[in-house]
């Protein structure tokens, strides 16, 4: 029954991960139940991801075509679906909290993922694959990167990956940079301090996992933008990664060492008026939502949780501010845009839209679909498929520009998910379009070197 609680803005309880009755298997399944009853009589989210058609499934195949009639054991299939881009709850769910139902399907699969992950029933593939600050500790040295770079492109590297670390022998990978960007982050050029009403006048960079270890450009791309418009910015002194691969997988308690680690560090920052930008938008969730709901009583967490921005939410305010500049002096013709799943969800509302449509000579066709890549979700043996197969609506949609024909680029705040709709543009034959980073068509805009 709806009440008026579905007409007020979500809202999100905090996560009892530390509590025991947080790993109670039998509890877990009945608000499974519950909660798979509620998606069940509603079925708004069918499209969204493979969790809900499994879970419908199911039900339909089930002896008495109701959520009790399936196997409790069938939920995990439901459970592994989910990659958690929380858009079942802040873009499509009527039952969320304040709503009586409250109803929480992401952080519930996150719940019987840390009690899969606490039973030791997640694989070393899985585990590896999640350790981005491992995988980046070959970044940087040149002629470890060539080598490791090489192998991953053979056919048989490929396939012992598959073999041994579950990793899809057709997925894209990142590769290892040659520097890494948090070594070779030039000084800013501007030290003087510009205060807006919206927006610190000086920025904190933290780098990323992604950015620091697999495409600097994107990072440098930011400090181009950052210098043109006379913003004085550092980088985060010591940083390891945000912990959203690990929260993906349930490991709860690694992410909260990666909090204990880059927590402290950015709060300082954050005391001493610094904006604090990432470039990826996962990362940038974490900050934003994911660590304060883990920690909901550490005051340091909600500070940066203040303090943190995505990078075009920043600019865009600046311009509210009267602060940025405005003069763009290359077009960017026609351009296929996706909004990533955890760009949406942070509610900063079309940002990078709104800039890119600044620049005159420039046609914005913006998609909201999500790319299927999700973390490390779309790499894996048993979901690559699924991820382009969820994927391919949105790759066929970008491939025809509102304005006519194909775009001219396509482009995505996720840097994973540009490239995975790259390769979907590949697979599909929608043909050659280049992939590049807003942050990268921005600095092309501006003309800066």
């Amino acid at each position: 029954m709806a009440t008026e609680g579905n007409l007020k803005a979500p809202t999100r309880h905090p996560i009892d991960w530390k509590n025991p009755e947080f790993y109670n298997e039998e509890a877990t399944f009945h608000e499974m139940e519950r909660i798979f009853d509620i998606c069940h009589g509603c079925r708004r989210c069918v499209s969204l991801c493979g969790s809900f058609p499994t879970l419908f499934d199911l039900v339909d195949e089930s002896s008495t075509g109701e959520v009790d009639g399936v196997d409790k054991k069938d939920y995990w299939k439901v459970v592994d679906q989910c990659y958690m881009c929380d858009l079942c709850y802040l873009t499509k769910c009527p039952y969320v909290p304040p709503h009586e139902f409250n109803l929480d399907f992401p952080h519930t699969m996150l719940r019987a993922k840390a009690i899969k992950f606490k039973k030791g029933e997640v694989g070393f593939g899985e585990r590896l694959l999640a350790s981005t600050d491992v995988h980046g500790s070959f970044a940087g040295i040149p002629i470890v990167v060539q080598a490791v770079n090489a192998v991953n492109k053979t056919k048989l590297a490929r396939k012992v990956m598959e073999s041994t670390l579950g990793v899809d022998k057709d997925a894209w990978l990142p590769t290892l940079a040659t520097h890494r960007f948090r070594s070779s982050a030039p000084e800013a050029a501007s030290t003087e301090v510009k205060d807006g009403a919206n927006t610190p006048g000086k920025v904190v960079i933290f780098s990323t996992c992604y950015v620091n270890y697999n495409e600097p450009g994107i990072g440098h791309d930011l400090l181009k933008i950052l210098d043109h418009n006379e913003v004085p910015y550092v980088i985060v002194e010591k940083e390891k990664c945000c912990g959203m691969p690990q929260l993906e997988l349930g490991d709860l308690e690694s992410v909260e060492h990666s909090k204990q680690a880059n927590v402290p560090v950015l709060a300082r920052y954050a005391r001493d008026g610094y904006a604090i930008l990432s470039a990826v938008p996962s990362c940038t969730l974490m900050f934003k939502q994911e660590i304060p709901l883990m920690f909901p009583e550490d005051e340091e967490a909600k500070l940066v949780k203040e303090h943190m921005w995505d990078p075009f939410e920043y600019l865009m305010a600046r311009k509210r501010d009267g602060l940025l500049k405005t003069e763009f002096e290359q077009p960017l013709g026609k351009i296929s845009y996706q909004i990533p799943c955890h760009g949406r969800v942070q509610n900063i509302g079309k940002k990078t839209e709104e800039m890119l449509k600044m620049v005159p000579g420039t046609s914005v066709h913006t998609h909201e679909r999500c790319s299927g890549h999700a973390g490390t979700f779309g790499v894996k043996k048993g979901f690559h498929d699924q991820a382009m197969k969820i994927g391919k609506p949105l790759f066929k949609a970008m491939a025809n520009h509102k304005d006519g024909g194909a775009p001219d680029v396509i482009s995505s705040d996720c840097p994973l998910g540009g490239h995975h709709i790259a390769q979907g543009f590949e697979v599909n034959k929608l043909g050659e379009v280049p992939q590049k980073h807003p942050l990268t068509l921005i600095r092309t805009a501006y003309g800066l070197k």
